[in-house]
């Protein structure tokens, strides 16, 4: 049994058997498969009553969600199944160490295991921002959130991910989230990136 951390601290948890392993639950499986799996995760550890989203706050100044949807990123969009996970995201708050993309693909092994941290790695990167337009366009309409996002959408060979961490003005990043997605709703969620 080892000993590892959610990044300085915030979750510190004992992890059992998900060294070079596979993930029980993701998208695109039926929505009680994914609970159970959540409610028996060792890094997740939900509290009473969570279930399909998971909270833990170390202090005011570090948080983290685990969240599982029946709805893909974005726009929400009729007609969606109800039954299945189509996306799962985790998000980290930390003024005190900062939240660098690095630690935010770090939680993905955690919670996943080695081989969807490798499909993640493999993927190709169909979109990095802000580009040079996106952050002009951010700074004439006002629009500071968008002004400083930094993230990237890419496609494995099983799932899609987007990971986006924000900084503060002064350039340090203290909030980001990475989601696992269905390839399925990956042009939808491209779409809307590049649109914004």
């Amino acid at each position: 049994m080892s000993k590892i951390g959610l990044g300085s601290g915030l979750l510190l948890v004992a992890i059992v058997g998900l060294g070079g392993g596979q993930a029980q639950a993701l998208p695109g499986q039926p929505v009680s498969e994914v609970a159970a799996w959540i409610q028996t995760h060792p890094t997740l550890q939900p509290a009473p009553g969570e279930i399909l989203l998971v909270r833990r706050t170390d202090s005011p100044s570090r948080r983290f969600t685990f969240e599982a949807s029946i709805t893909a990123p974005g726009r929400a969009v009729a007609g969606d199944r109800k039954d299945i996970i189509r996306s799962e995201s985790m998000s980290l708050f930390d003024t005190v160490n900062g939240v660098s993309q690095a630690r935010m693909e770090e939680s993905l092994a955690i919670v996943y295991g080695e081989d969807l941290y490798q499909d993640y790695r493999q993927a190709r990167v169909l979109l990095r921002y802000p580009t040079p337009e996106m952050r002009s366009q951010a700074e004439n309409l006002n629009r500071p959130l968008l002004r400083y996002a930094e993230g990237e959408l890419r496609q494995g060979d099983q799932y899609a991910y987007w990971v986006e961490t924000v900084q503060t003005p002064d350039g340090k990043p203290q909030n980001g989230q990475i989601t696992v997605l269905l390839l399925e709703d990956l042009p939808k969620l491209l779409a809307e990136l590049e649109s914004r």
